[in-house]
């Protein structure tokens, strides 16, 4: 049960560490810099909606020790709606504040522009980042630990493959790996 839950955590982890890794190999050092720039940025969101949907995981999986069908089919739908409530919320709110929050994170000038292409495009991705969240933590409540697992298994190997294929075929650097990154985002919700 709790070596599937690990793995899933770390492998959210490591969407933005192959992004590094490809932008670090494919597209230069300013493009290494600015996506590593926001490292601290999207490690805070994944690990605080992470967090969040924890807490839907734990009120299904109180429903479902007391066998209310009911409030099993009433908190996962308010739940997945959340999920995608929040995620553009917030993801339209990160959109048009990421230059903002990157300049207080301190971003040097030479990566600004660089690492806001990289965020905004991020931020978009961040409706299918909660749905998949907030699922995940449904499923586990059931008990099922795997299936988050496998599904993030096959869309962290479509993020890499995708990377490859933007930077190094079509040549759109950090966008290219941003943009890798909300599909399989998308993908896994």
């Amino acid at each position: 049960f709790t070596v599937p839950l690990f793995l899933t955590a770390a492998l959210q982890l490591l969407y933005n560490a192959a992004d590094v890794i490809v932008v670090g190999k494919f597209a230069g050092d300013t493009s290494l810099a600015a996506v590593g720039s926001t490292s601290a940025l999207i490690n805070l969101i994944v690990n605080l909606f992470m967090g969040m949907s924890v807490g839907a995981g734990v009120i299904v999986s109180q429903a479902i020790g007391a066998k209310n069908k009911e409030r099993i089919e009433k908190t996962v739908h308010t739940s997945m709606l959340l999920s995608l409530f929040l995620g553009i919320g917030v993801g339209l709110l990160g959109f048009f504040i990421s230059k903002q929050i990157l300049v207080l994170m301190g971003t040097p000038e030479d990566v600004i522009y660089k690492a806001t292409v990289y965020v905004k495009i991020y931020f978009l991705g961040l409706p299918a980042f909660m749905v998949y969240n907030f699922g995940a933590s449904i499923l586990r409540a059931a008990g099922d630990t795997k299936r988050p697992l496998y599904i993030l298994t096959v869309a962290g190997m479509i993020n890499v493959v995708f990377n490859i294929i933007f930077v190094v075929c079509f040549k759109l650097d950090v966008a290219g790996v941003a943009i890798a990154t909300i599909i399989s985002q998308y993908i896994s919700a």
